[in-house]
């Protein structure tokens, strides 16, 4: 569905995105993370067809989106700067968007607004930030996009509306095959509804894969070692990091395997048990300040 291919861009002489490729497939929920000036908001605008890329390419259903407006009408943009007329209504808003979008579907947005609840009167300047992006995401779900991209979608909402906000994302992706790029920091929502997600730092794809991959992969052992633990332990291909709390030694390994767990126990250890981490964990494994990323998941 999204194909992108050696991506590259570079903002008032700097290089913010490197050789980006990323494939997305049609009717996945696909998570962007990475922490502060990482690139996500230039990719996602790249994505959207706000930059032109100065290498590379990125297709949307084979098609290249920039100055594309075929391919543009299919796609909703949920952003967490204000870009709406603030002197605009609901009513107002929806009539514009109705104008613009062929697509847009008003059963549905007054359906979602038995959720969201917003004033239909009342100008959209008086609005806060949390109602601002609520209807930010309406008009985006009612366009009926084929391809959706929000840039944190869920700052200012409430947890009651974020959870509603994100079980309708999970039925459009099942029910109406839509294609999600979600960009946030909150990891425990994207490990939520997320089937894959890529970590981007320093303008790079640093990682890539499925959540049910990675779950599998990337796992933490507590492990007590009757003597010593090996002198190369840290060394060993599979292990991320070694941590020592008293006799207990936190081994976060990125590739666990039987064949890990057997050379493990042939270390003459005493006790071992092994802990799934969550996305939140595996992310601050991975970008630790004391982790190289070239030999991270090679």
């Amino acid at each position: 569905m999204i194909d992108i291919v050696d991506g590259y861009k570079s903002l008032g002489g700097k290089e913010v995105l490197k050789n980006i490729n990323l494939k997305v497939e049609k009717g996945s929920i696909f998570g962007l993370i990475g922490p502060n000036g990482a690139g996500k908001t230039t990719l996602i605008k790249n994505i959207m067809g706000i930059y032109k890329l100065d290498k590379g390419d990125i297709k949307i259903k084979g098609d290249s989106v920039f100055e594309n407006s075929n391919v543009k009408s299919i796609m909703g943009y949920v952003t967490d700067e204000n870009n709406l007329f603030n002197y605009f209504t609901l009513k107002d808003t929806v009539k514009f968007y109705s104008l613009s979008y062929k697509s847009f579907d008003r059963n549905r947005f007054y359906k979602l607004n038995e959720v969201f609840q917003l004033p239909e009167k009342k100008s959209i300047r008086r609005f806060s930030k949390g109602m601002k992006m609520r209807l930010s995401i309406m008009l985006n779900l009612s366009i009926m996009p084929e391809v959706l991209v929000m840039d944190e979608p869920t700052n200012g909402l409430d947890p009651i509306v974020k959870r509603q906000f994100l079980n309708i994302l999970l039925e459009d992706a099942a029910e109406r095959g839509t294609t999600v790029i979600i960009s946030s920091h909150n990891l425990g929502e994207l490990e939520r509804i997320c089937d894959s997600i890529a970590i981007l730092n320093n303008g790079e794809i640093k990682y890539s894969n499925s959540i049910e991959n990675m779950k599998e992969s990337i796992r933490k052992i507590q492990v007590v070692f009757k003597e010593y633990p090996p002198e190369d332990l840290e060394k060993w291909d599979e292990v991320i990091k070694v941590e020592k709390v008293g006799r207990v030694h936190n081994i976060v390994t990125k590739n666990y395997s039987k064949e890990f767990v057997d050379r493990l126990n042939n270390c003459e250890i005493m006790f071992h048990e092994e802990i799934d981490l969550s996305l939140e964990d595996m992310f601050i494994y991975s970008v630790g300040g004391d982790v190289n990323y070239e030999e991270l998941f090679k």
